[in-house]
């Protein structure tokens, strides 16, 4: 089936209507008509080019997908025409390896023989299946199995729900891994950043008891940090900083833009955790120093499993949990993505009204302010086919 969907065709990072081809139901797959999708932070960085990947054009972005069942596959028992569910950042693995069969479908390491592991919404050749092309969210359907496949609960409408599916669910797994679901008051948190993903970590970690602490470089969130029940540190204050040493249990990073992790290894306590769920392009540089005496942690946390996902979805209804956000016509994709690259979205996420503002007469509008000469393709992406990257032409 043809739909209309936004699509970036190269590294320009523009956005335009184009039509894609979704699949018809297999046996196992539940045919959904998507109602909105969120924009995340990582659309941008892969639309750009901008992260160590395979980069494949036409790239239809959108991995927090929610809409209503309109047709199932033959074997299908989970989900029925009219259900309100979710797609979140994958569609499928290999479910035969160690990760797959323990439910940690997002970790998945695949199988000797075959060349795909997890399947990522978008941005994914599956090689085992003639290089198909996956395609994301902003756009009017999607084809799932639905073994990979969410249920919304009803209290949560489903345009603040759409954005739980990666900013819900990355900060959720970390949160629940660490403990903080068990020992919420006796765990000091810290959320490093306040975007959407900083806002959604306070939402929790205060809904299961923590004590915490916002911890960014931006004095003017700090209003917005306290709203929500954080204590506020700015990270440019050394001597505030100095008075929150060994003081931490946790801290998660929300960073995706290149900084210096090492002065925050500080704040932790003996055999506390730095957890990062941002990702920096050009990675972290880590002085070991800072992390042996102490014996603390650096680790990394990636979105989470089908069953936590779900366990995420309800905890947040069960607790009126949602992200603030921002909806907005398919029209206007495009500033909202330089406002997102400028950081001007504040804590807010972007969702687009994809039932109602895209079809075949939507006008996409371009945007002066995006300049491929404002940033620069990863060295080591692979741009597939080659002739979208619209970078190597560029004067410089």
């Amino acid at each position: 089936m043809l739909v209309n969907s936004l699509a970036a065709e190269d590294t320009s990072g523009v956005l335009g209507r184009k039509l894609i081809q979704r699949r018809d139901c297999r046996e196992h797959d539940v045919y959904i008509k998507i109602k909105y999708c969120g924009i995340c932070h990582s659309d941008l960085h892969q639309i750009r080019a901008e992260w160590d990947m395979s980069i494949y054009y036409p790239m239809v972005p959108g991995h927090e997908i929610v809409g209503v069942v309109e047709s199932v596959g033959e074997s299908v028992t989970k989900f029925k025409e009219g259900d309100r569910v979710g797609v979140g950042c994958f569609v499928d693995s290999c479910r035969e390896c160690s990760s797959c069969k323990a439910g940690w479908e997002n970790y998945c390491l695949g199988v000797p023989g075959k060349q795909d592991s997890m399947h990522g919404t978008y941005n994914c050749c599956l090689k085992d299946n003639n290089n198909e092309l996956l395609f994301g969210g902003y756009s009017q359907s999607i084809t799932v199995d639905e073994n990979y496949v969410l249920s919304i609960p009803d209290s949560l409408p489903l345009y603040v729900a759409a954005p739980l599916l990666c900013a819900g669910i990355t900060m959720y797994s970390p949160l629940s891994h660490f403990g903080c679901r068990e020992k919420g008051p006796q765990m000091k948190v810290g959320i490093q950043g306040f975007g959407g993903l900083g806002q959604m970590g306070v939402k929790l970690a205060k809904q299961m008891g923590c004590h915490v602490t916002v911890l960014s470089t931006s004095a003017s969130k700090q209003k917005a940090a306290e709203e929500l029940g954080a204590d506020f540190l700015v990270t440019s204050d050394t001597e505030k900083l100095k008075e929150q040493e060994a003081t931490f249990d946790l801290i998660i990073s929300t960073i995706s833009a290149n900084y210096d992790i090492n002065p925050y290894f500080g704040l932790l306590k003996v055999a506390g955790t730095y957890c990062l769920v941002g990702l920096p392009p050009n990675g972290v540089r880590v002085n070991p120093f800072r992390i042996v005496n102490g014996r603390k942690g650096l680790v990394g946390s990636m979105i989470g499993s089908i069953r936590e996902t779900q366990e995420m979805l309800d905890y947040c209804a069960e607790h009126s949990i949602a992200c603030t956000v921002h909806v907005i016509p398919a029209k206007d994709v495009n500033h909202a993505m330089v406002d997102l690259a400028a950081n001007r979205n504040s804590a807010k996420r972007f969702v687009i009204d994809i039932e109602n503002t895209l079809h075949s007469e939507t006008q996409v509008e371009d945007d002066d302010n995006i300049n491929p000469r404002d940033w620069n393709i990863h060295p080591n992406a692979k741009i597939i086919p080659a002739s979208a990257n619209v970078h190597k032409n560029l004067n410089v």
